[in-house]
Order: C-alpha cells, then sequence, then structure tokens
C-alpha cells in the first residue's frame, strides 16, 4: 500500500492515518487493529499466533530454531496473543524456547489450556506447562475442548481471584458442542470463549457470536484457514478485484480481514512454520476491513471457487 507524505506526518505525531474510505470497506488506521478484551478492556493485537502441529517438532534444533525465528517475527510485528495446549505435543517447550531467546518479550499474550480428565490432575498439569514456557503466570488459561469442564473452570476461577491467573476460558473446534458451549456462556462469568470460525464455517454467526457480545466475552478464532485447506486450495485463484479495496495482497489476508470485520472477534490465532507467512497474517489486521456487504461478497466468492 502506497503512504503519502501526509499519511507518514500524522503517523510520526501519533495520529490516525486513514486510508480514503472506498465502497464496501470500512477505512482503518495505518496501525495494527487492536480490540478491547470484553471483560477489562485491555488492548490486545487482532491477530495472535496458534501453535497446533507447527510447533510440535521434538527436539530438532533445526525446527525448534525455526519455531523460534516465526515467534521473533510476531514480537517484531507487534506480538499478542500465543495460544498453546498440553496437547499439542513439545509444542510447549518449543514457545519456551523461543520466549526466552528473546528474554521473554512483555508484548506477548500467553493463553494456554488445561486439558485432562481427571479434574484434580489440572492444578500440576498447569504447573509442568507453566515449566514448560519458563513463565510464572499465565494470561488465559482455558478448558480445552470442555474436557472435565465443570471441575477445571472451578479451578481456574479459583487461580483468578487468587490473583495467579489473568482471564478464564473455554475452548472448542471444529464446530463440535456449541449447544454446551452456549449453556456455559450464559451461567458463567468466563472472559474467553475460543472456537472453529472462517468464511465457510459460519455456524457460529447465529447464536454464539452475538451471545458473546451480549454477555462481554471475547472470542479467539481458531482454524481461520480450515488447518490449512482453504488456503491451500485457494493457491492458483486469482484474487478478486475488490482485495485492493482492502489493502489485502493475498487470500490469507482477505479471509482474515473478513473474521476481524465481526465485531464480535477479538483474536485470531492462525498457526504457521514460516516467518513469511507470519508477517502476511500480521499484515490483515492493517487498513480496511470489509463492511457487511463486502462480508458477504467475500463468502460469495469462496463459495463459488
Amino acid at each position: 500500500m502506497k503512504v503519502d507524505r501526509r499519511q507518514l506526518l500524522l503517523g510520526a505525531l501519533g495520529l490516525a492515518a486513514v486510508r480514503p474510505r472506498s465502497e464496501g470497506a470500512h477505512a482503518q488506521t495505518a496501525h495494527e487493529v487492536l480490540r478491547r478484551i470484553p471483560s477489562t478492556g485491555q488492548a490486545i493485537p487482532a491477530i495472535g499466533l496458534g501453535s497446533w502441529i507447527t510447533f510440535n517438532v521434538g527436539d530438532d534444533p533445526l525446527l525448534r530454531g525455526a519455531s523460534a525465528e516465526v515467534i521473533a517475527a510476531f514480537v517484531e510485528e507487534g506480538g499478542g496473543m500465543i495460544d498453546c495446549s498440553p496437547m499439542y505435543g513439545s509444542s510447549q517447550g518449543t514457545i519456551g524456547y523461543g520466549l526466552q531467546r528473546l528474554g521473554y518479550p512483555s508484548s506477548v499474550f500467553s493463553a494456554e489450556k488445561v486439558w485432562t480428565n481427571a479434574t484434580g490432575d489440572g492444578p500440576g498439569q498447569i504447573a509442568e506447562t507453566l515449566d514448560e514456557w519458563g513463565v510464572r503466570r499465565f494470561d488465559l488459561l482455558q478448558v480445552h475442548n470442555l474436557v472435565a469442564w465443570e471441575g477445571h473452570l472451578e479451578t481456574l476461577f479459583a487461580m483468578k481471584a487468587e490473583g495467579k491467573l489473568g482471564y478464564v476460558g473455554v475452548t472448542t473446534s471444529h464446530g463440535r458442542r456449541h449447544d454446551l458451549l452456549e449453556r456455559i456462556m450464559q451461567r458463567y462469568p468466563i472472559d474467553f470463549i475460543q472456537l472453529t470460525y472462517n468464511a465457510l464455517d459460519r455456524d457460529p454467526e447465529a447464536r454464539l457470536l452475538p451471545l458473546a457480545q451480549e454477555r462481554g466475552i471475547g472470542v479467539i478464532v481458531n482454524r481461520p484457514f480450515q488447518g490449512g485447506a482453504l488456503t491451500r486450495r485457494l493457491r492458483n485463484e486469482r484474487l478478486p478485484a475488490f482485495a485492493g479495496d482492502l489493502g489485502a495482497e493475498s487470500w490469507a489476508e482477505v479471509i482474515l480481514k473478513h473474521l476481524l470485520s465481526h465485531p464480535a472477534v477479538t483474536v485470531v490465532i492462525p498457526a504457521t512454520t514460516q516467518v513469511a507467512h507470519l508477517r502476511e497474517n500480521k499484515r490483515a489486521a492493517h487498513g480496511p476491513l470489509p463492511d457487511p456487504t463486502l462480508r458477504d461478497r467475500i463468502v460469495e466468492e469462496l463459495r463459488s471457487l
């Protein structure tokens, strides 16, 4: 995107350098979109970093180093939420390695999960996870895929009350257990939900996203690219003309901008093994976002390909 001298001057003054409004696009500042966590108002970058599969590299020094470079690029691009789970193999240790190399930057918002059928094992698992990351406290802990959710929520709410935890959440994926998730959202003072949502998996739009807005619950979006299947399918497809109005240079940016344009979405957490893709994902949080009409056009375009 070309930036003129006036935009550079406004940016230097700390003011909002805004692109002219294009039809179908909401103008945004030249800086990364920040979202407010509904329960506290804390600002957080809208594009985070997932770790499922991508950071599960074992002790391979080359792969671990490559993962650390992705984390370093993420921090360089503004940081934000890094999400992981005990379910993700060696990913926790990989994140800890990357953060240690960077001196544990304050710009990282640590999001982890508890994942065990035995409620009594939850505290011990959390302690092990803290050791893997090399941190003393997590910003967010979530009950992974609603496993033993009642007992684990008791543990997490107690930790939060004691000042040992910032936020409490629950997760699901692949469109599973939405009815239970809705009941939990209605009954418990959780700070976040995490679910699968993208331009082709839109079930959350009907009930869960409006309920999150109503209840003041943050929304973390996983699988924005359908585990990579969506971007692979679009690899050889030409970008539509409206991508230019959004300042998008790739299908990945169009897909992420579609998600970020929903007012209920707080953070999207695409995973990647490549620094170039990390920077591409982060670019989606810059520039205009689609309005409702253009959101529908994006969905129609993707369905037609």
